[in-house]
């Protein structure tokens, strides 16, 4: 299965929210571009970068160093703040191969799906971040997990596949950044009820033994963040992780 390295940027800085809050922020003192040459060279395809400025902000912040992320030799996913078709270009143009779209696809679900249409499904991944409400349903949160949601995501991952969705990278928020391992019952139910979705699963994930995990359960992907830094997850076991071409 293929594991996709994830770099988290604060003002520039390498860090790690705990589920997503800012006042729970971890910085590593690792330079981004010198970290990505190391996926790189470990065997990875593909770099998760996430611009927790912009995700702030409501629009993208570091797209300077983003774009030099797109030219470590790897094919760079990056979201955070992305409200505008302007914001959705201006990441293209800055070199990103497929953009990630989150709180804009729960709000405006029209949106998103004529970005589909303009860009292609291929390159637009839609960020559904989930939060288990004490009714025992799953519900989407928000402008960085910072504002709750009764959006049903049901009929959200409905009208963005009838507009050719494909890709979607989904986060139980109670697990990420937790060390707790992912959410391996989660990522089942939504593999089995939505096969032609290619599931990229984020959050929990500590070490070789949870990626082999996930690979059961019919997502397409995940990401590692904290795992690769803090090297319970090693860069020899992230090439040896990566589906054989």
């Amino acid at each position: 299965m293929l594991v996709i390295p994830a770099i988290d940027l604060r003002d520039g800085r390498v860090v790690r929210l705990r589920q997503g809050d800012f006042a729970q922020s971890r910085e590593f003192a690792l330079d981004p571009l010198a970290l990505a040459s190391d996926y790189a060279q470990a065997g990875a395809t593909w770099l998760h970068v996430v611009d927790l400025d912009g995700a702030r902000a409501g629009t993208p912040r570091q797209l300077d160093l983003i774009g030099r992320l797109a030219q470590s030799g790897l094919r760079v996913q990056a979201g955070g703040g992305v409200r505008s078709v302007d914001d959705v270009q201006r990441l293209f143009d800055a070199g990103v191969a497929r953009v990630v779209v989150g709180s804009i696809a729960a709000r405006e679900p029209n949106t998103v799906a004529a970005w589909l249409d303009r860009f292609g499904a291929a390159r637009l991944c839609v960020a559904l971040d989930l939060r288990l409400g004490g009714d025992g349903h799953w519900y989407p949160a928000l402008d960085a997990w910072q504002t709750e949601s009764r959006i049903d995501f049901t009929h959200l991952l409905e009208r963005l596949l009838a507009a050719g969705l494909q890709h979607v990278l989904c986060t139980d928020i109670e697990h990420d950044g937790m060390r707790a391992g992912p959410n391996l019952t989660l990522y089942r139910l939504l593999a089995a009820r939505w096969p032609q979705i290619a599931w990229i699963a984020s959050g929990g994930v500590r070490d070789r033994a949870d990626v082999e995990a996930l690979a059961g359960t019919g997502v397409a992907a995940c990401v590692a963040g904290t795992a690769l830094l803090e090297g319970s997850l090693s860069l020899e076991e992230l090439r040896a992780c990566q589906p054989v071409a």
